[in-house]
Order: structure tokens, then sequence, then C-alpha cells
């Protein structure tokens, strides 16, 4: 949202107090300012559980990949390996689809339709300003007859002008009163709605972890060699590519 008053001659009587204006500006402010992080906080949403699907779909492929690769044909403890991973992606990509399901209803969408309320807003505050407007207008009409000779027609003017004032500057304070005593309620009210979203949030990531947890405990507990550490394989795999090096195929010129 975005507030740009018009520029018109301003009469000489002051029709919104300075502090009523600040007070208003300064909630205004804080409403663009909330409007602007949630369709942040939407986009990146998103884009997270974009990103999270991704991930989950790219480990299925590659563990479909391995199991495919022709060494499985030839060694049985590598199918059985990889068979292990491939059967644990497919596990994993289906918990992080029911988790992303559960973010969408439980965060996203309700992130998408709470922005969907500040354009009515920032309406209801144009409505406000176009009153002000029409309302300083009428005043200096008011006043240019008030400071004329009070001849006949000039009093049958002036009563006129001032009778077309009055609803004007009803309308306006009106307006103004809503949007002072709604925006503050308004802008409190994030709290409460958006707690449960954020709730849900860590419950389902909460949720999909310790999934994952038991997932590849199980996949470690069924692949792993011997019980070897890190170090170990990093230094059984260096000696195995030293001997691949050894070989006059790959040796250097």
């Amino acid at each position: 949202m975005s507030w740009i008053p018009f520029k018109i001659g301003q009469p000489r009587k002051q029709i919104v107090s300075k502090t009523v204006e600040r007070d208003f500006e300064r909630e205004y402010e804080k409403l663009q300012k909330l409007e602007e992080q949630t369709k942040k906080l939407h986009k990146d949403m998103k884009k997270s559980t974009e990103a999270d699907l991704a991930m989950s779909k790219a480990a299925v492929k590659i563990s479909g990949d391995l199991l495919s690769n022709p060494l499985c044909e030839q060694d049985q403890a590598f199918l059985e390996s990889m068979t292990s991973l491939d059967t644990a992606m497919k596990r994993m990509d289906a918990f992080n689809q029911e988790k992303v399901n559960q973010i969408q209803k439980t965060v996203i969408d309700p992130l998408k339709k709470y922005s969907s309320v500040f354009p009515s807003l920032n309406m209801a505050v144009k409505r406000r300003e176009q009153a002000l407007q029409d309302y300083k207008r009428l005043q200096s009409k008011v006043e240019k007859y008030e400071e004329k000779e009070k001849t006949g027609p000039i009093m049958v003017k002036l009563h006129q002008a001032r009778e077309e004032l009055k609803p004007v500057r009803e309308d306006f304070e009106a307006k103004n009163k809503q949007l002072l005593d709604e925006m503050p309620k308004f802008y409190n009210s994030r709290i409460d709605y958006f707690q449960p979203s954020f709730e849900a949030l860590i419950r389902a990531q909460v949720a999909y972890f310790t999934e994952m947890h038991k997932i590849f405990t199980e996949l470690t507990d069924q692949i792993d060699q011997g019980g070897l550490t890190d170090e170990q394989r990093k230094q059984e795999n260096e000696a195995k590519l030293n001997e691949l090096r050894a070989l006059s195929i790959v040796a250097d010129d």
C-alpha cells in the first residue's frame, strides 16, 4: 500500500490537528510495513516448500539412477544397499509431500488470505483522503465568502456553502474516526491470527524430522559395513583411488 495525499490550497482554519494526523500516519505506516512483511513471508514460504519438494524429488531420482546402475546386476551387496537407499528416499519424499501439504493449508493459505485484506484497507484510506480534500475545498469556499462584504447575495452564498460543508465535514470525521479506531485493532490482531499458523509450522517440521531420523537410522543399520567411521571410509576410498591411478590407462604421459 502507498499513501500520497492530494495537494490543494489549504484553508486558514486547521481542519485536522497535527496530533490526530500524526497518529493516523503512524498507525497507517505500521500497517504498510505489516503488509510488506506478510507478502514477503508468503513468498518466502512458497519458495521454501518448492525447494523442499525439489530436494526430495532429486533424492529419489538419484537413488533410482543408482539402482539401475549395471553394478547392481553384478554385486548383490551393492544391489541390497541401493534398494535400501531407494526405499528410504521414497519414504522421505512421501513424508516431505505430506509436510508441504500441511504447511500449505496451515501457513501459506492463511498468509494469502491475510494479504487479501489490505487492498480494502488501502481503499478506505483513499476514501478518507478524498473526504479530507473535499472538506478542505469547501472550508476554503466558506472562508472566501466570510471575507467578503456582507451583502444579501454574499450571505446567501455563505449560507449555501456552510450547508454544503456540513455533510462533507461529518463524512470525513466519521471516516477518520473509524480508521483511527480500527487500524490499531487490525494491527494488534495479527498475533492471534498468525500464532496458530506458526505453531502448525513447528509441529509439521518436528513431525517430519522425527520421521527422517527414524528413516535414516534404519538405513544406516542396513548399509553400514562393519561399523566403519567416516575417516576409515575416507582412507579406504583413497586407497582404492590410488589403485586406479596406478593403472597404465590413467597414468600421466
